[in-house]
């Protein structure tokens, strides 16, 4: 009972366990539904386990620093009145627009703090271990400077401490910075195929989108959004035929081989 009890410590309470609990429950769902998955694997011949191994080392190091810098810069915030959230009931509308007032501010702060990152020196100092990924997974995520991913996530302690909102706007962001880190980095497509042909969800980024900047590392920066790399010319021309291709494969319209052959 004490090591049942242990383990489950581990997992619930320390962020390094939840993670390593969820990447075991992916990994069974990806044996369980391997067909599915291989029909949308962005780069079908892109895994290597020494990769993965290198990724899963960074992570470590990663949580292990920046759960502390960041600990301790929110408490030091919060103690001194810096955070505080707005509590009790409040208009759908408020949340609504507390909530795009982050999406945007965070998806401008990424991408133009992600293209600075990728001029030397800075990109040898603080994101060049995250481009040792060139094939994207899980793991991906969290395989990154200990300094990129203060700077990356020291955006929502700054944006608390600059605006003050409510509770409820914070239980929706802080889920979307998760789900989008894993996303983008899952290596897989599972947007419909007419995504990018909407003009209410092509802005949104896709994870071929991001993809594509591991494997071509000059385009493709941006973090929630399409927006600015249309804007600024870093949307790499050939994107949206490559993410036909892929949905095309999914769909039984095209082969793995004409998926992958796409090139710059």
């Amino acid at each position: 009972m004490e090591t049942v009890a242990a383990v489950r410590s581990f997992v619930v309470d320390n962020p390094i366990g939840r993670f390593l609990a969820l990447f075991v429950i992916v990994g069974f769902l990806a044996t369980v539904f391997q067909g599915y998955l291989r029909a949308r694997k962005i780069q079908p011949n892109g895994f290597k386990w020494r990769t993965l191994r290198n990724e899963f080392l960074f992570a470590v190091l990663n949580l292990t620093v920046t759960v502390f810098v960041l600990g301790a810069l929110t408490a030091f915030l919060t103690k001194h009145g810096f955070i505080s959230f707005k509590t009790g009931p409040t208009a759908w509308w408020v949340v609504a627009l507390e909530y795009l007032l982050y999406f945007f501010a965070f998806d401008t702060y990424f991408y133009w703090l992600h293209r600075w990152m990728h001029n030397e020196p800075v990109y040898t100092w603080v994101h060049k271990i995250h481009h040792q990924s060139t094939s994207p997974n899980l793991l991906t995520t969290l395989s990154v400077g200990p300094l990129e991913s203060i700077i990356n996530g020291g955006f929502v302690p700054l944006f608390t401490a600059a605006l003050t909102v409510h509770d409820t706007t914070m239980a929706l962001i802080t889920p979307t910075s998760i789900i989008m880190g894993l996303y983008v980095h899952s290596g897989y497509e599972f947007l419909p195929r007419w995504w990018n042909k909407s003009w209410a969800t092509r802005w949104f980024i896709t994870a071929t989108f991001h993809d594509q900047h591991h494997k071509y590392f000059k385009w493709n920066f941006g973090g929630y959004t399409t927006i600015w790399d249309f804007l600024c010319g870093t949307a790499r021309p050939k994107y949206l035929a490559d993410f036909d291709q892929i949905k095309a494969r999914a769909s039984g319209a095209g082969s793995p081989a004409s998926a992958a052959a796409s090139s710059d």
